[in-house]
């Protein structure tokens, strides 16, 4: 760590904190960083009140001097690695892009390297000083489309917050088996499956999850869904839509044995059965600029083979509607 990258800040407590926990107090004067990270720079002497260690709890006066000298913690070990990136938008702050399906967001078990986290250490370095390398929400593997990533701590803390609150704007595209006859809201709680812990599962134990769901077109025995959420669980609209017996086409762990409407011909078999992903992508994303306040909004056009399976859904319509004459 070099000397420069040092967090360096000095205050004197206003009268509007005074008489308020050293923990609160701070947080409000440098909202960039959160709570718990405060916390431990208090606990480890890094950030002083009077010239003196103090604990998070202890109360602030007015005009008591609170100064801090940190060393951010690397908090990432992860190698950088030269990896293509669509980029939707970026700024000091945030860097949205368009992930493809196959990319796995963070490194794991069975995926050491080759994911998004390597490629973003090699796009935007200044990410190892993040938690998560600034990755605050994601998508799996094989789902494509639109997520941000934090460059900054203030971003960091804001888009947490934002997630936290509900108050970011998520919408995704699916293709579902089975023909819905509206849109509806799936409210279910989420955690891990109890007998196959690669899968969730809606439990009465789970944390509080809450899908709507709309038509965008219907087919001869599938349906095309655009998908907002509440919440953000782990497979979260997959476990959702296969808990109303309407699973996403080509989803491994949720989907069960494919599934070939009447009259399937062979060019919609061979659509089918070659999807080897969940029919989901995230098109659309909407938050708060952490600096600006500025309310902003990205999309993201369907993927190729996303459309490529829409338009066979659609050609085999077409031809059971020629047969009716």
């Amino acid at each position: 760590m070099t000397e420069h990258s040092r967090i360096r800040a000095s205050f004197e407590v206003p009268h509007e904190l005074s008489d308020r926990r050293l923990d609160q107090a701070v947080s409000e004067l440098m909202p960039e960083h959160s709570r718990s990270r405060l916390q431990g720079w208090i606990r480890d002497g890094q950030l002083i009140l009077n010239g003196r260690q103090c604990k998070p709890r202890d109360k602030v006066m007015l005009g008591d001097r609170i100064e801090l000298d940190a060393e951010p913690e690397v908090q990432v070990t992860w190698k950088a690695q030269s990896i293509e990136l669509e980029v939707v938008y970026e700024d000091d702050h945030l860097l949205v892009i368009n992930k493809p399906a196959g990319l796995v967001v963070h490194p794991a078990a069975g995926h050491a390297d080759g994911t998004l986290v390597n490629a973003l250490l090699n796009y935007a370095p200044e990410v190892e000083n993040l938690p998560r390398a600034g990755i605050v929400h994601r998508l799996d593997k094989d789902t494509s489309g639109i997520m941000v990533v934090a460059r900054s701590l203030i971003a960091h803390t804001s888009l947490v917050d934002q997630l936290q609150e509900r108050t970011m704007g998520r919408e995704y595209e699916a293709v579902v088996v089975g023909e819905l006859t509206g849109g509806a809201t799936v409210d279910a709680p989420i955690g891990r499956h109890p007998g196959d812990r690669k899968k969730m599962a809606v439990v009465a134990s789970g944390k509080p999850a809450v899908t709507h769901y709309r038509l965008v077109e219907r087919f001869a025995a599938h349906t095309h869904v655009r998908c907002k959420l509440e919440s953000g669980r782990t497979h979260q609209i997959r476990v959702h839509m296969a808990q109303v017996r309407h699973p996403l086409v080509g989803d491994p762990l949720y989907g069960g044995r494919l599934r070939l409407p009447k009259g399937t011909t062979e060019e919609l078999r061979e659509v089918l059965a070659g999807f080897q992903r969940q029919a989901l992508h995230a098109r659309q994303l909407t938050l708060e600029h952490p600096e600006t306040g500025e309310m902003l909004t990205w999309e993201t056009p369907l993927p190729e083979d996303f459309e490529h399976l829409l338009a066979a859904l659609r050609q085999h319509v077409r031809e059971l509607k020629s047969h009716e004459f």
